[in-house]
């Protein structure tokens, strides 16, 4: 076999395959095997047909035909493999000459992985947030946790904001009652917004026993997304009440035994968590800087196939779930077609070029991957999946997925180095050292991950069931 490498632009090449005939010989034998066990012949027992009568039954040009389907990824792959190049998705094959007993040449188009250069990027500057927790945000987190440990006891009197309400609720659509368009003892808070457009408007003022009608788009069930008149009617109302704010809070809420150890508690986390959000923020920004100093092709093909992923996910998965179609979305959003289309091509160039850069950075840093980080990983990627990480595990082998999450792992990890060689500084001018944070160094195997999965959404999909 003798092969050539065209380019046809940095993305794409083309592959000039020629094979001798005699190479071919496993292929033929395979295709007359096959077809001896797929046909009759009177005369002859199945699977014992001679190669001429197959010839003269059949047509010498089947079994070509069968010899050169089994034969072509052979000799594209050792063309592959002799070229050293890196491809991307499938080729485009064209059979250019077969002449039998001669040879057999063809051509394969595909794209390939672009050749980066790697700029020195250590002197890449970002500012982020300053991580400053106030005394209002304390309070805040404070008043969070009395909410949820607030009672509550009927009152005789018409519901306000605040108040817990029990109802009933019937839905029609067209003057008919919807199947599922019929609650009873449902409790809602007034003025959460939580249920239907327009139910706190319907039920404040009511008292125990009373009724209103309103108009609502629906949300989810069979008539999701159509304009129902909606009836609620109050079976009971009643008043809120919070905890003092007191040690005996404190008690109740936590394991602390007094209200300033609580609040102390608050502001620590409150601080954890801000600082895991600027190390987060300082990947995000570090990543923008590192691309705007990288040029990167993008394969025409692989955006195509990524742009169309994205979207299938988010209308038969995420909106799907939601009760919505991609019309609706759109809607609630305020965005145009052309706007959404635009941002999905946005988001796709953007998540293809920062995999061709970290995949590349991988190579130049000599980054490999141990069993506790992709362990690690693993579980983490369960757990946003909603399944164990058994199933998970099991899942990715079966899927033939572990490269995939290995190389998110080691996209991760060459992202943190070139965070850990840029200077971050916060909005009060501080330098920021992101190692001296636990929660950062999280942050930098975690942050990287839907960057690093764009361009294989559909194999994620498939590892997720």
């Amino acid at each position: 076999m003798k092969s050539a490498v065209e380019t046809l632009n940095p993305t794409r090449v083309r592959l000039s395959i020629e094979v001798p005939f005699e190479e071919l010989k496993d292929s033929l034998d395979a295709a007359y095997k096959k077809i001896n066990q797929q046909v009759t012949v009177k005369g002859f027992r199945k699977g014992k047909i001679p190669a001429r009568v197959i010839d003269q039954r059949f047509g010498r040009g089947a079994v070509l035909e069968e010899a050169v389907n089994d034969a072509l990824p052979k000799f594209y792959t050792e063309a592959v493999n002799e070229a050293e190049i890196d491809v991307l998705g499938q080729p485009e094959v064209d059979i250019t000459e077969l002449k039998d007993g001669e040879t057999l040449n063809f051509t394969a188009e595909v794209d390939v992985r672009p050749a980066i250069e790697i700029p020195d990027f250590s002197g890449i500057e970002v500012e982020v947030d300053a991580v400053e927790v106030t005394d209002e945000d304390i309070d805040k987190s404070v008043e969070q946790l009395r909410e949820r440990f607030a009672s509550t006891s009927p009152v005789e009197r018409a519901a306000e904001d605040g108040d817990v309400v029990t109802i009933d609720l019937e839905a029609k659509v067209d003057g008919e009652i919807l199947e599922d368009g019929v609650a009873s003892g449902v409790s809602y808070t007034v003025g959460s917004g939580e249920l239907l457009e327009g139910i706190d408007d319907a039920v404040k003022g009511l008292e125990a026993g009373g009724e209103a009608t309103f108009t609502s788009e629906l949300k989810g069930g069979s008539a999701a997304g159509q304009a129902a008149e909606v009836t609620v009617k109050v079976t009971q109302v009643a008043a809120r009440e919070l905890p003092e704010l007191d040690d005996d809070f404190a008690q109740l809420a936590s394991e602390f035994d007094t209200l300033e150890e609580l609040k102390a508690d608050s502001r620590k986390r409150l601080e954890n968590m801000k600082q895991y959000d600027q190390a987060t923020q300082a990947q995000e920004r570090v990543l923008e800087k590192l691309l705007e100093l990288v040029e990167v092709p993008v394969p025409e093909k692989l955006l195509e196939d990524e742009i169309n992923t994205r979207k299938h996910n988010l209308e038969h998965h995420q909106l799907g779930q939601m009760g919505l179609d991609l019309e609706k979305y759109l809607e609630i959003q305020g965005k145009t077609a052309e706007e959404f289309d635009a941002e999905t091509k946005e988001a796709a160039v953007k998540g293809i070029k920062t995999q061709f850069v970290l995949d590349e950075l991988v190579k130049q840093e000599k980054l490999n991957v141990n069993q506790e980080e992709l362990t690690e990983h693993l579980m983490r990627r369960a757990a946003s999946s909603n399944m164990s990480p058994d199933q998970f595990a099991q899942a990715v082998v079966e899927g033939g997925q572990v490269p995939l999450l290995v190389g998110e792992v080691a996209r991760g990890k060459a992202l943190a180095v070139v965070v850990e060689k840029a200077t971050v500084k916060d909005t009060n001018g501080e330098v920021i050292d992101l190692d001296d944070e636990e929660e950062a160094d999280e942050a930098t195997t975690e942050t990287p991950e839907p960057e690093a999965e764009t361009t294989t959404e559909a194999e994620t999909e498939k590892t997720e069931g």
